[in-house]
């Protein structure tokens, strides 16, 4: 519904009417005068089958919307040849946009101001999903455009290995969110606990909206997990798994560094990683390999799973799922792996460590500390 005094869209969270955030007008109750189909444009830098929290999170609120009736376009990057010009996906239209130059896990689309000055026009709120290096471009469009609604969806503080080219990336894509959020009617955080210790979200905070983000995953199949055990020769083996990507900032070298200590307490221990582990835009694992080859067969890679059922049976077949993030806004996977029955050890990182807070269904161990990590999943084993 829209605020009849400044023509913006009310605001809601999980549960209760909106709010328009310019006057704090509450939502009435449902008028079918009001109830007209949304066209929401979603923008950002990678979209399915691009596969991280970021991206499965646009792909579920956005099929979402199209399935209760409204139009939602998605306006991303072509980083791929094969991937078409434009498809429908579930409901949703995309718009891949071609790329110029990479730049660290960012890329330039030169056609971009074009194609969202026009979608802008098309649509009745701006759903931007940063880091975004657009962010700012999207926000003055809109502006100009009869002043669009724009809601910012924050996924997590930009945070780049080291170097002074990093270093430089991080402020610029920083000060082009301070500009995108000063126009912004809202920025969605995943948690008040990330956003309390966020630079990104701190100076915007009367604007920040906690909203966890939406968590689906099919129930174990138990002889999907018999299967997975037979097929990487984990029958009878005690199980910590990972899912993620393999970089620094998730800090999986960390488990690794657990091994020594748990395979003395557990002689059948194996360690499954489930994720990319050859990233482009960073040379972690390869960094790794000394350390992953001293433990010999002890660690296994599964790749990245893209098959929810397979993902489903890879959590219920983990004994316990760590999650050692250095950074991190929400870990997704965590609350997977427990709606699959499979407890967390997980960092004390603000955002990472909310899930275990509210569920209990874990422990939270200090971030960096292989000792305690590796006594928490002992405990949890």
């Amino acid at each position: 519904m829209v605020c009849p005094t400044h023509d913006r869209l009310y605001l809601s969270g999980c549960t209760g009417p909106g709010t328009c955030v310019q006057c704090n007008r509450r939502a009435g109750p449902p008028d079918s005068r009001m109830r007209r189909p949304m066209k929401v444009l979603y923008v950002l830098l990678y979209y399915v089958p691009h596969c991280t929290g970021l991206t499965i999170h646009v792909q579920r609120i956005a099929e979402a919307m199209a399935a209760r009736g409204h139009e939602s376009t998605v306006l991303t990057a072509r980083y791929s040849r094969a991937l078409p010009p434009e498809e429908v996906i579930n409901g949703v239209r995309v718009v891949r946009l071609p790329t110029f130059l990479r730049i660290s896990r960012g890329m330039l689309m030169p056609t971009f101001p074009v194609a969202a000055w026009r979608l802008i026009g098309e649509h009745d709120l701006i759903s931007i999903h940063t880091p975004l290096l657009e962010a700012s471009l999207v926000t003055t469009w809109a502006r100009l455009r009869k002043r669009r609604p724009v809601v910012i969806t924050h996924h997590g503080d930009l945070v780049l290995p080291a170097g002074w080219f990093n270093r430089f990336i991080e402020f610029v894509m920083y000060r082009i969110y301070r500009a995108a959020a000063r126009y912004a009617s809202a920025v969605i955080a995943y948690s008040q606990d990330y956003a309390d210790h966020s630079s990104y979200l701190r100076p915007v905070m009367p604007k920040v909206r906690p909203i966890y983000p939406p968590v689906t995953i099919p129930r174990p199949h138990p002889e999907g997990v018999a299967a997975l055990r037979r097929q990487y020769r984990l029958e009878g083996k005690t199980i910590v798994g990972y899912a993620g990507r393999f970089v620094e900032e998730k800090r999986p070298d960390l488990l690794l560094r657990t091994v020594p200590y748990l395979s003395a307490r557990f002689p059948n221990l194996r360690v499954v990683f489930a994720g990319e582990y050859r990233i482009r835009y960073e040379h972690f694992y390869e960094r790794c390999l000394p350390l992953i080859e001293s433990l010999n067969d002890r660690v296994v890679f599964l790749g990245l799973i893209r098959d929810p059922q397979t993902l489903a049976d890879f959590y219920a077949m983990c004994d316990v799922l760590v999650l050692p993030s250095g950074t991190e806004c929400f870990g997704l996977v965590q609350a997977e792996a427990m709606l699959c029955g499979t407890p967390v050890v997980v960092s004390d990182t603000p955002g990472a460590r909310e899930v275990v807070r509210v569920t209990g269904m874990g422990e939270i161990v200090p971030r960096g500390d292989v000792q305690a990590l590796a006594q928490a999943i002992a405990r949890v084993l």
